[in-house]
């Protein structure tokens, strides 16, 4: 869906919902500590008929000057939960505020899980340290 931005003297920009959600995933992925969005059962459906979806884990509701953002985020373990969250709502809303002219009424964030690769291979190193020195 598209919503129209009205220009009164050259004509009128229209910005899909999608263009918002797309620049909303880059904003959240910017931020150190984020791991991945998740895209939940809908997503795993559309990658499964082999589909890509350019927006995963974004829903996004834009009106004619607003937006609201929800990300669903897959954060590393080990950092600050509301730190995070902070810096992507901070990051998405500059982000497409500034990119696109609309006002960001809220970001809403969804922590989905948490990533424990790096604190298995940390675990693995201690246990094996032969490993490390390789």
């Amino acid at each position: 869906m598209e919503k129209e931005i009205r220009l009164d003297k050259y004509g009128n920009v229209k910005i899909a919902d999608d263009v918002v959600a797309i620049i909303a995933e880059i904003a959240a992925k910017e931020v150190k500590g984020v791991y991945s969005m998740s895209g939940g059962i809908a997503d795993s459906i559309t990658e499964i008929l082999g589909k890509k979806n350019p927006s995963k884990g974004v829903k996004v509701e834009v009106g004619e000057k607003e937006a609201a953002i929800d990300l669903y985020i897959i954060v590393e373990y080990g950092v600050r939960i509301p730190d995070v969250s902070w810096q992507i709502q901070e990051n998405v809303k500059k982000a497409v505020e500034t990119m696109t002219g609309l006002t960001v009424v809220e970001v809403n964030i969804h922590i989905q899980g948490v990533n424990l690769e790096k604190e298995n291979k940390e675990n693995k190193e201690e246990e094996n340290p032969e490993e490390k020195s390789k």
